[in-house]
């Protein structure tokens, strides 16, 4: 962080002009934000039903093969909810959803959502004991699955608990028009939904905002998922933070996605946001940075959905002419880095970054509704960051017994106050939930949701990430973040990927900092150089004493780094094929590692 981060009042004044012709979008994303009543009748269904009939002739959804109008999509979806109805399919029923990004999944799991079932959101990069834990988790009853994923889903078919469920294939074409022919055994979705009424439903109008909507499965990079609940509610608050206060699409915009539909960032942030405004998605099977500006070209997008790591990689392609004046002006989603933050903006043109911050299985959410950079921006939610230990893992507690907030500039835990205003829905497993929950906080009786997460107050209810808690480690008795050190490693000509990460040394306290890098092609590294850059960038401890080359750096399917399997190799040579190299205490530079120097390490030759 730096002083210029801090938010002022000079500052906040300075902002508010830019912001004033967006001021009633701005109060009626405050009125859903902060709906009490968990009663009342409002969805995704009632959403899109919204701007059918607000936005009728407007597209809602675009792809290679198709231009899908509002009124068209909503007639789609009331049909496909009919032949859910007509098979079983109710409020509260689980549906597992295996779809790749496409319009079928995006019909599919509003046509559940008008009825109050649960979409089931499996991720589509799952195969084997994980995808097979992830549908016995959720129980569900029936099964849509398609064309291009019935392989895998068969690989595990025998094993499911409800192995007898049924199953519905969907094509992988353009089965509005041609539904084709399913396998044996399966039936035919979207040809059963063509025999449908296309009419609005009594059944959506019954929908209440404490109803489930989806199941969002976790994305750690450690252990099994979990399945967290998206509630109707939460829908709605995304709707009304992300899509009114935050964007305030019209339907004039385009919003260009190329996010997995399985993670919250696509199916509720960024289709609410176009829902909210009757703007169009124009949807993409899966993120190519050399295809990015053609596509932002052919489609005239003014606003993409991001990902921090994907705004890199647009980075590190070389400049093409259809970057040049192209249509952008925003964009949403969470994780772009300061070190590129502002590099970002000015190369592409962008006006307006609307980070946010927010879990699937959380009650806080934070927009940059008033577009300051390098902050996840404002939240209206009652929350707080308070101290933590980092080394006994734990909140600090005062000589009272409660916790302690830290001051402005500080960073600490962010914890939020569960409420009925802001209820915590948690995971499907209430012993999940229950570990994700903070009691006597303030006060004896309060309950606050832990959301794992270090932030730092930069004034006038913003904050800026830090870290996850999993993700810093204490080195020389001080705390070590691995996202300031990645930065800083990036801000490196010839970095083009850097995962940080703690390791122990034999004989010392904590955990130094290794780096697991990636080179651009053709670079090579040279150690002098880039210790020179680093003690430039960061204070001493937080210089990684480590480092490892990759050829590749392995993701999950929402583009967080997978670091389990690097903590765990560390910089054993017999664990590590790749080019392993140490900065040896005194020494200016790095230095290659070998099974010799290793030894000599592990017996305590070089003082740390």
């Amino acid at each position: 962080m730096t002083h210029a981060d801090l938010i002022t009042p000079t500052r906040f004044l300075a902002h508010l002009p830019a912001t004033l012709g967006r001021v009633p979008r701005m109060l009626r994303g405050l009125y859903y934000t902060g709906i009490r009543n968990r009663e009342k009748n409002l969805s995704l269904g009632w959403a899109l039903e919204r701007a059918a009939r607000l936005y009728p002739d407007s597209p809602a959804l675009i792809d290679e093969r198709r231009r899908l109008s509002y009124a068209l999509f909503n007639g789609w979806a009331n049909r496909l909810a009919r032949a859910f109805l007509a098979e079983g399919v109710g409020h509260g029923s689980v549906v597992a959803v295996m779809l790749e990004n496409r319009a079928e999944l995006m019909v599919v799991l509003a046509a559940l959502a008008k009825l109050g079932a649960i979409g089931a959101l499996v991720n589509t990069t799952q195969r084997g004991q994980v995808l097979s834990h992830s549908l016995n988790l959720v129980k569900p009853s029936h099964f849509v699955v398609g064309e291009e994923l019935r392989e895998a889903f068969e690989d595990v078919r025998p094993v499911l608990e409800n192995s007898g469920g049924r199953c519905y294939w969907v094509a992988d074409g353009d089965t509005l028009s041609e539904p084709s022919q399913p396998p044996l055994g399966w039936h035919n979705l979207m040809r059963m939904a063509q025999e449908q009424n296309s009419t609005n439903l009594a059944e959506t109008a019954q929908v209440r905002l404490k109803d489930a909507c989806f199941y969002i499965y976790t994305s750690g990079t450690t252990g099994l998922p979990k399945a967290s609940i998206m509630s109707h509610g939460k829908w709605i608050k995304a709707y009304g933070g992300f899509g009114h206060s935050g964007l305030g699409l019209s339907s004039n915009d385009v919003l260009y996605l190329t996010l997995p539909c399985y993670h919250n960032n696509a199916v509720t942030v960024c289709w609410s946001a176009a829902l909210a405004g009757g703007a169009a998605i124009a949807l993409r099977r899966r993120f190519s940075a050399s295809a990015f500006w053609k596509d932002v070209q052919t489609y005239q997008a003014t606003c993409f959905g991001y990902i921090g790591e994907l705004c890199r990689y647009l980075l590190n392609q070389p400049e093409c002419a259809e970057e040049r004046g192209n249509s952008l002006t925003c964009m949403i989603g969470n994780g772009l880095r300061p070190s590129i933050w502002n590099e970002f903006k000015a190369r592409f043109g962008i006006e307006r970054i609307t980070e946010f911050y927010a879990s699937s299985e959380g009650n806080i959410g934070f927009t940059n509704v008033f577009n300051f950079d390098n902050t996840v921006g404002f939240s209206p939610a009652t929350y707080a960051i308070v101290r933590y230990d980092l080394e006994n893992d734990q909140p600090v507690r005062g000589a009272k017994g409660f916790m302690e907030k830290v001051d402005k500039g500080e960073a600490g835990l962010l914890i939020s106050e569960i409420s009925d205003k802001w209820p915590f829905d948690g995971y499907t497993d209430p012993s999940k939930s229950e570990a994700a929950i903070f009691r006597d906080v303030f006060k004896k009786g309060d309950a606050w949701f832990n959301t794992g997460d270090l932030m730092r107050d930069i004034g006038f209810k913003h904050t800026q990430f830090v870290d996850r808690l999993g993700d810093t480690f204490r080195w020389k008795g001080e705390n070590v973040s691995t996202t300031e050190v990645e930065n800083a490693l990036g801000a490196f000509p010839v970095v083009e990927d850097a995962v940080v990460y703690g390791v122990e040394i034999p004989g010392t306290n904590g955990r130094c900092g290794m780096a697991a890098l990636r080179l651009r092609d053709g670079a090579s590294l040279d150690g002098a150089q880039l210790a020179e850059h680093l003690d430039r960038e960061l204070p001493a401890y937080a210089v990684p004493l480590f480092l490892r080359l990759l050829a590749q750096v392995e993701t999950t399917g929402t583009f967080k780094y997978k670091k389990t399997d690097l903590k765990r190799s560390a910089y054993d040579p017999e664990q590590v094929s790749e080019a392993l190299f140490v900065r040896l205490p005194g020494e200016s530079g790095y230095r290659a590692l070998d099974g010799g120097l290793f030894e000599a390490i592990r017996r305590g030759e070089h003082r740390f």
